[in-house]
């Protein structure tokens, strides 16, 4: 009897010292963007324990949209957002005094791909013509890169018609594009992945082209939160780039099984196989930052494509909206 009393104490302190372990970490909410293999690195050090490591316990929302990543950081529901830096640009051209500042960069090219009805071998822009895809939100990086990869082909287009030579519907949500298509809305569409290619394997669709190998590269998706927060908050920001690092490091350094097999526990629709899959289309356009820095020239080609795309006529000052102290920091640090 005494030994079972026994191990119900221990039993029981263990669960306590767990519990205080828990409580120790600082927590973080987060709003993505999209729940997407794109971010990678972010998944790794969630489940590698990256975060745990610096005594963080980060909570990931996907919120399905920059512009409700930017409306969590404005109400304060979130510390920190992951989206396209576009979104911080328009914080900042409308006058919002807290507005966002971008401190870690995470992808660096369109992430999304084109996806058809059928299969197209050697498929090209130029087959776009005469046909609709779905693209988006009007204004978010993904719709306003397709827009250039489509211009860069020497086609004009129109949004929701076919008065020009290709239709861009930007009338269907970001979160719905993949429940139209399978409807039958567009002759094609852009996904992310595994969306895609789970669209792919369930016969809706083929996966024709990466956005981002048509593109160039281009700060697709960053680590953005108030300016204030900021300013109050190095320490907890630093242990965030040194988790995210860590995340993006391991991603380089290891082979596609391993990053299949790390990120699974956030992806558990989809099968081992697709994972590796998708990990290996990313890893071949070099979609993933090497590093957390934000470039310059980046920012200047990501507002070059919004001016194209009639979206921007103020640029916004790199040193404002940009902050790569931390990021510097933690790779003069880790390397």
């Amino acid at each position: 009897m005494k030994k079972y009393l026994l191990l119900l104490i221990l039993l029981l302190s263990m669960i306590g010292i767990t519990g205080c372990k828990d409580d120790d970490l600082i927590k973080i909410h987060l709003a993505e963007v999209a729940h997407s293999v794109f971010y990678a690195p972010q998944y790794v050090a969630l489940n590698k324990g990256f975060f745990e490591e610096e005594g963080l316990k980060v909570e990931i929302t996907n919120v399905n949209g920059a512009d409700k990543v930017m409306a969590a950081l404005l109400s304060g529901d979130v510390q920190i957002g992951l989206c396209g830096p576009e979104a911080s640009i328009y914080v900042y051209n409308n006058g919002q005094e807290d507005y966002m500042v971008n401190f870690i960069q995470l992808t660096q090219r369109d992430g999304s791909f084109i996806v058809g009805r059928e299969q197209i071998e050697n498929f090209d822009v130029t087959m776009l013509k005469n046909k609709s895809i779905l693209g988006g939100r009007k204004g978010g990086v993904p719709e306003m890169t397709l827009e250039y990869v489509i211009k860069q082909a020497g086609l004009t287009l129109a949004h929701n018609s076919f008065e020009n030579d290709v239709n861009v519907r930007i009338d269907v949500q970001f979160g719905a594009m993949a429940g139209a298509f399978i409807s039958g809305e567009g002759d094609f569409t852009t996904l992310f992945e595994p969306t895609a290619t789970q669209i792919e394997r369930q016969g809706h669709g083929y996966v024709l082209a990466a956005v981002g190998a048509l593109s160039g590269e281009i700060p697709f998706t960053a680590y953005s939160c108030n300016k204030s927060y900021l300013e109050k908050n190095h320490e907890i920001l630093e242990k965030f780039t040194r988790a995210i690092y860590k995340g993006q490091k391991y991603v380089q350094e290891n082979s596609n099984r391993d990053v299949a097999i790390a990120m699974q526990p956030s992806f558990v629709d989809a099968s081992l196989d697709d994972l590796i899959m998708v990990v290996a289309r990313y890893r071949s356009i070099d979609a993933w930052c090497h590093t957390p820095s934000f470039k310059e020239e980046g920012l200047n080609r990501l507002m070059d494509i919004m001016e194209l795309a009639g979206e921007l006529t103020v640029r916004a000052p790199f040193e404002k909206i940009v902050d790569n102290s931390l990021a510097e920091r933690i790779i003069d640090e880790l390397n």
